[in-house]
């Protein structure tokens, strides 16, 4: 192995790594994510070529959320508004001469960053889900990535629960994301407020219920108001409802839940066991499925990145 460059493409900030053979990251870069797709591509550079900058690494891996197809073209990013068919492989290529650059969704690179260095190291069968603002995926299955034919695998934020549900920003209608998701705490955290059963809740909002966010209830819940807990406790019904779906088709050894949202800590990954264990097909039959916290906090997916070149 090599020294490796990773960069991470998310909603708000691109952040890049330069890392060690063994994974030990050496440097690392940031700047806000700008709007609009060419301006996305040049600050992805200028985040590559600082960490170059008094070294000869020529390996660079990319993690862009939404859909990466096999030639490195971001088709489609439902969290970056306008980006579509976004050449960043052969763009980087042919602006970094000599460089060799892989690209992946944000997502499928942080699981294999938390299967190389993080909270699943060594394990073949692995579920990685991101709880931010929406929900991304990534699957190793058998020790490799599971990337599907056009590279789109691991889409689960997009698994429709609910086909009734509020409209989504990938245009249907109750994707999963839409309930576990930290704008799905939102949402149910608001429905509380308005029936009044979040007093504290309310109170770190500022008194009104539509200003409600996830961050006021998981900050309620680590005062240990009870209201909250008790939102919490449905948002894990709902999270627990969608792994309980993926451990159905993939039968993972772990989920590993990264984001934001771990940050709540048991008060979350609690009550999702006890739902999980209520919802997956014949709980009492088979090996317990782990559901842990990542490791590798907001560097998953930049490590990752560089690791898809090890």
């Amino acid at each position: 192995m090599t020294a490796s460059i990773g960069v991470d493409v998310g909603g708000t900030k691109v952040l890049g790594v330069l890392t060690a053979s063994g994974g030990e990251v050496l440097a690392e870069e940031r700047t806000p994510t700008p709007a609009g797709g060419d301006a996305i591509l040049d600050a992805v550079i200028s985040v590559t070529e600082k960490l170059r900058s008094g070294n000869d690494t020529t390996l660079v891996g990319v993690g862009m959320p939404g859909l990466v197809d096999n030639e490195g073209v971001l088709r489609f990013a439902p969290n970056l508004p306008g980006v579509v068919d976004l050449a960043v492989r052969s763009t980087m290529q042919d602006r970094i001469p000599g460089t060799t650059v892989r690209v992946e969704n944000d997502a499928t690179c942080a699981v294999w960053g938390e299967r190389v260095l993080g909270a699943a190291r060594g394990i073949d069968h692995v579920l990685l889900v991101t709880l931010g603002t929406g929900i991304g995926g990534g699957i190793v299955s058998d020790g490799r990535l599971l990337r599907g034919a056009n590279g789109f695998a691991g889409e689960i934020g997009h698994m429709i629960v609910n086909p009734h549900g509020p409209p989504c920003r990938c245009g249907q209608r109750g994707c999963w994301e839409r309930y576990a998701s930290g704008s799905g705490l939102g949402r149910i955290a608001r429905e509380a407020a308005n029936a009044g059963q979040a007093d504290r809740v309310m109170e770190l909002a500022g008194g009104d219920p539509e200003d409600v966010k996830g961050e006021h209830v998981t900050q309620a819940a680590a005062e240990g108001d009870a209201e909250a807990a008790e939102i919490f406790n449905r948002f894990a019904w709902w999270l627990a409802l969608g792994l309980a779906n993926l451990a159905n088709i993939h039968d993972p050894s772990v989920f590993v839940l990264g984001g934001g949202l771990i940050e709540a800590g048991e008060v979350l990954m609690a009550p999702t066991r006890v739902a999980f264990a209520g919802l997956v097909e014949g709980a009492e039959h088979r090996p317990p499925v782990e559901i842990v916290p990542a490791q590798l906090g907001e560097h998953a997916g930049a490590i990752g990145a560089a690791a898809l070149h090890w």
